[in-house]
């Protein structure tokens, strides 16, 4: 008997819980000669204003040890372009395809969110609040529990669509905003977006990307998001995407059990862009060697009871 990878985030429902991650995935047609879109869980498009964003100047990104650092800035086409340009393409690949909308006020994330509501072929938008490398909008709503409150309602009024916040791990308390989130009307969440860090070229005593700080992503920050999707398991009803330095499907396991509906996979594609029908692999292995019909079911399933001790 085949496992049954499906998982339901909300009123939608995916055929496993695989979703390209916004940023590391293009707008999902860079990959399409890689990996059958429509063989994953959902791609979510890189993140989009009203208008075309240029980004931070070169360099940009740089290694670190288990992940990277990244400064994009949110280049993108914008939204109308977007619509015109990627979606059809999206659709005649069989992508669920989910949105990253980005805005540097209330009323361009409300204004993204009606254009994308008037268009074929969308499942849901992902709210970026959470973006650690622009100066204005984004993570000044996602760094206040008022402001992801407030952006997350005025977008829900705004669209018929799904609405799935992406939180920031900059902040104490992630499972209050996305608590805040919830009680806003959200239809999930996601988490975790990177984590501010900086690194310096110590010959010459600078900074090694443009914009000084950045945000880490890849496997060093894996364990912390682990713990954030089970504090945030804790106190909300509404589904949960976990993401943050998954390479396998051990890796994506460990978010599912702690709580997790569905995992977003990012940094790993630039290493091994064939890692989705691996981890897919792996997933199906896991239930039936666990004698499970359904991956739906290790949802949520951590026991805390610390391990008995080893002895010599």
């Amino acid at each position: 008997m085949t496992p049954d990878l499906s998982v339901t985030l909300g009123t939608l429902t995916l055929p496993n819980p695989l979703i390209a991650a916004s940023g590391c995935f293009g707008y999902g047609l860079e990959y399409e000669h890689v990996v059958d879109l429509a063989s994953l869980g959902g791609v979510v498009s890189k993140g989009l204003f009203m208008k075309e964003r240029q980004g931070h100047p070169p360099p940009r990104i740089v290694e670190t040890p288990a992940g990277m650092i990244n400064a994009i800035g949110l280049q993108g086409i914008g939204v109308h372009r977007f619509v015109k340009e990627k979606l059809p393409l999206l659709r005649a690949a069989g992508a669920r395809t989910f949105v990253n909308v980005c805005g540097t006020t209330l009323d361009e994330y409300v204004e993204v969110s009606k254009v994308l509501s008037q268009a074929d072929g969308i499942a849901a938008i992902e709210l970026n609040i959470s973006c650690p490398n622009i100066k204005e909008g984004g993570i000044q709503f996602g760094c206040s529990l008022n402001g992801t409150y407030d952006v997350v309602s005025a977008v829900k009024k705004a669209t018929h669509l799904p609405v799935i916040p992406k939180l920031t791990p900059n902040v104490t308390d992630v499972a209050s905003f996305a608590r805040a989130a919830e009680d806003a009307g959200a239809d999930a969440v996601s988490l975790v977006n990177t984590f501010l860090a900086m690194a310096i070229d110590v010959e010459t005593r600078r900074p090694k990307i443009s914009n000084v700080m950045g945000g880490l992503s890849g496997p060093a920050i894996r364990p912390i998001a682990v713990r954030m999707v089970w504090e945030c398991y804790q106190l909300v009803k509404i589904p949960i995407i976990g993401m943050g330095g998954i390479g396998d499907a051990r890796d994506a396991l460990e978010f599912m059990i702690a709580g997790a509906a569905a995992v977003q996979i990012g940094t790993q594609n630039f290493i091994d862009p064939f890692v989705w029908s691996k981890v897919l692999d792996g997933l199906a292995e896991y239930l039936t060697r666990h004698n499970l019909s359904k991956l739906s079911d290790v949802i949520g399933t951590f026991d805390p009871t610390p391990p008995k001790a080893v002895h010599a």
